[in-house]
């Protein structure tokens, strides 16, 4: 999930249930909280290893065994910084719960995401993948940002309709410029749907002005509220990919085929549209559709290429181990170019087929005639982070 998302959701939580005592200190403790596990992306930032992205992120910081340690270690840490500055905040005991909170929404919120998430560090490395939300969901982050714009408006009387005013205005310029994204990556977000979100966040901004119920209801209920929507929401999510799921599988079973793994993975911009996969012994059948949609989804079949002893050698590589546990659905290319052999491994969970040229987090192994390892790591532009690593040829590699 994005970092906007869990800070907004953080946030929300802080004031719907801690804001009563040192409201300020928790609720910056529920956002703090809720951001912090995303702090392992520095690791990759100073670490050389092409792999770190795979190797570091959504690692312990991500875990259930991590979040006690870390959540109180940030409530000392906050307790420290205060007595020195003088103010007062919530007791360690509370603000550890707090910071608890924040971090278990940032893991639960990672886990529904499609990427995976090593719950279970360090005592395992199985990524967890419910594949309930699209890493980037504007109808859940809106959920959770909605309802504290609504208690701020109502705040205050005497400036309530301006800051109504002011927030539709902006919000339905964010609704536009969304429409616009979508548009160039061709996503199916359509202009009425953005014109039917701007009238629904016209009439929660404006309604409760309405005999000044508004101004009746508290900060902390109208953030209840949103983490109820939240919550609506995702078990919506839940039981869409439960249909999407059944529709991978009766493909499965109608076509006997021999599974290795299988899956239903949200794609923007609606919950309605999935991608079915299923990994095979010798490729990948994927599909994308509507639910909306009554007819059967049509599967295209891509398969790996013929085994080879480059390939063979490849798959030995401690490298491609990390790569291969992380990935759930990768299709094997080989290609050879004068004295040179490629073996492309591509992940297809992230896969574009709008996009042109190389997809996301595809990883490649290049050897020379003798089967020695020339250079290996994320093909540019298929990972937005490195280009090829180059490593030093070594004695005894060739393929046999």
């Amino acid at each position: 999930m994005d970092p906007i998302t869990h800070g907004i959701t953080g946030a929300l939580l802080g004031k719907a249930y801690f804001s009563k005592r040192e409201a300020r200190v928790s609720v910056f403790a529920a956002t703090l909280g809720a951001v912090f596990p995303d702090v392992d992306v520095i690791a990759d930032a100073i670490s050389r290893d092409p792999l770190a992205i795979v190797k570091y992120h959504r690692g312990i910081t991500h875990s259930f065994f991590g979040m006690a340690f870390f959540a109180a270690g940030l409530a000392w840490l906050t307790r420290w910084v205060l007595r020195r500055w003088k103010i007062a905040s919530p007791s360690w005991a509370m603000l550890t719960l707090i910071y608890g909170v924040g971090i278990l929404s940032h893991i639960i919120l990672d886990g529904m995401t499609s990427f995976g998430t090593r719950l279970w560090a360090p005592f395992s490395s199985r990524r967890v993948a419910w594949d309930l939300l699209f890493i980037i969901d504007l109808t859940l982050t809106s959920l959770g940002l909605l309802p504290q714009l609504v208690a701020w408006i109502y705040r205050d009387p005497a400036r309530s309709t301006r800051r109504a005013i002011g927030l539709w205005i902006f919000y339905t310029l964010a609704i536009a410029g969304a429409w616009e994204a979508a548009r160039s990556v061709q996503a199916g977000f359509h202009i009425w749907v953005g014109a039917v979100a701007s009238v629904m966040v016209a009439i929660l901004f404006f309604a409760p002005a309405n005999r000044g119920r508004g101004f009746r209801i508290s900060r902390a209920r109208w953030c209840q509220l949103g983490v109820y929507a939240m919550a609506l929401y995702i078990v919506a999510c839940g039981l869409a990919h439960h249909a999407a799921l059944r529709r991978v599988d009766n493909f499965a079973a109608a076509n006997h085929i021999n599974v290795v793994r299988i899956g239903a993975v949200p794609v923007p911009p609606s919950l309605l549209d999935w991608g079915d996969a299923i990994r095979t012994t010798d490729g990948v059948y994927q599909s994308r559709f509507d639910l909306r949609n009554p007819n059967p989804p049509a599967f295209t079949f891509s398969a790996d290429s013929p085994p080879d002893a480059f390939t063979a050698r490849a798959l030995e590589l401690p490298e491609v181990h990390v790569y291969w546990n992380f990935a759930r659905f990768p299709i094997i290319r080989t290609t050879a170019e004068d004295d040179r052999h490629v073996v492309n491994f591509g992940e297809n969970r992230f896969v574009n087929r709008r996009r042109q040229g190389v997809q996301p987090f595809t990883y490649s192994v290049v050897f020379d005639d003798s089967g020695k390892v020339i250079e290996q790591g994320w093909l540019t532009n298929g990972m937005f982070l490195r280009n090829m690593q180059r490593v030093a040829p070594q004695p005894g590699d060739a393929p046999q």
